[in-house]
């Protein structure tokens, strides 16, 4: 029996026909067309999307394994990065060996992005790719979910009902996690907390460690021991421009006014589509080293894994000038940054005078959020010394 099939990337032997559903699937077509050539899509649907079923056709022609087809998604991870992105920058790798299965925790910014680009510096740097968690809120579509899951992508039941329910649902993700890490020898990526960091403020969520922890042997090993052999790596992904930052300062704003935001249907394969095609500026992934220590429990790890993101989020001028129109302070030169020039100044003007009005002082908190966090981090590592 296959205890985890209703959660697990898709094997191999499955990738075929899952294929040859997806290519007849005509909310995937209309979805591709959309993103691919959102001008043409909305003036003559009739006459596009029979030529894109005809080049995905084409492009999927003998495809018939996982790595088959990420060698495809790769060509438009080339596309979407040369595109998107004016420079794309991956440190820390010399912390990772290949053939080693590590469990990869990150901050989280981009639904879709946060991994793929994690995966695109492994690629690239000759490791393997990871299996990506993602909740189960993200496949409102059934054309998401087979893709998901054809990219190595395993399921969070996030909507199971009932404590009983939540509670199986979260230990068999713990057991799958492990069974990945020490049975398959495959990498695991997960965000720190469920749902992106709107506003900027990266923090581990204890509950998902502990989520994590519910596979530990208590029996036979300490959680400082089932943390090391879990492998467990802290990433920090910073993008100079968000293509959803204005989205974040209004959802954010409806909050703080009324108490709420509704979301509207499939928000989030909308935000999926604009987070790909949108200018992102610079992007940095950095791979912090293994976590080793004596932890005691769940939430030691978070607050060490906290350390390690938000210390080595890699500031770009966007985080610097938000906090200088926020805080009329030069704190942030304690950091060691480089100067902002002109041009820099100009593209962060420019930027900010496109959104709305009633948005803007919202997503200059959100940008300036990293370097607060690192400036508080340095406070209470001061702090620390002087005790």
């Amino acid at each position: 029996m296959d205890e985890f099939a209703d959660i697990r990337p898709y094997h191999d032997n499955e990738v075929r026909d899952v294929l040859d559903r997806l290519l007849i699937d005509p909310e995937l077509i209309a979805a591709v067309a959309s993103l691919r050539m959102p001008r043409i899509n909305r003036w003559f649907p009739g006459l596009l999307r029979p030529l894109v079923s005809r080049i995905l056709r084409r492009q999927l022609t003998g495809v018939d394994s996982v790595a088959a087809f990420q060698s495809v998604v790769k060509v438009y991870m080339d596309q979407m990065i040369e595109g998107s992105t004016r420079e794309f920058v991956v440190s820390g790798v010399e912390h990772l060996s290949p053939g080693k299965a590590y469990l990869f925790i990150s901050n989280h910014r981009d639904i879709a992005l946060d991994p793929a680009f994690v995966n695109y510096a492994l690629y690239h740097n000759g490791l393997d790719t990871v299996r990506i968690a993602i909740g189960d809120n993200l496949l409102s579509k059934p054309f998401a979910a087979d893709l998901m899951r054809i990219n190595k992508s395993f399921i969070v039941q996030r909507s199971a009902k009932g404590p009983r329910q939540m509670l199986a649902a979260f230990r068999k993700l713990s057991n799958y996690i492990r069974h990945s890490l020490l049975e398959e020898r495959a990498s695991i990526w997960i965000a720190q907390r469920e749902g992106r960091a709107k506003d900027g403020n990266d923090a581990t969520e204890v509950a998902l460690i502990k989520m994590i922890g519910m596979s530990q042997d208590k029996g036979s090993e300490s959680f400082a021991e089932f943390v090391a052999a879990m492998n467990v790596v802290p990433v920090s992904i910073s993008y100079e421009w968000d293509p959803l930052d204005a989205a974040k300062a209004r959802e954010l704003v409806h909050i703080e006014r009324d108490g709420a935001y509704q979301k509207a249907e499939h928000e989030d394969l909308k935000s999926i589509g604009t987070g790909i095609v949108g200018n992102k500026g610079r992007v940095h992934v950095h791979f912090g080293p293994r976590m080793q220590g004596d932890y005691a429990d769940a939430a030691a790890l978070a607050a060490a894994l906290d350390r390690e993101i938000i210390g080595n989020y890699p500031l770009h001028s966007s985080n610097v000038l938000a906090y200088m129109r926020l805080h009329d302070d030069a704190r942030w030169r304690t950091l060691d940054l480089p100067e902002i020039s002109d041009k820099q100044v100009a593209e962060f003007d420019e930027h900010f005078a496109k959104m709305p009005p009633d948005y803007r002082r919202r997503a200059l908190e959100i940008y300036a959020q990293p370097l607060v966090n690192q400036l508080r981090l340095k406070d209470v590592a001061q702090e620390t010394a002087n005790a």
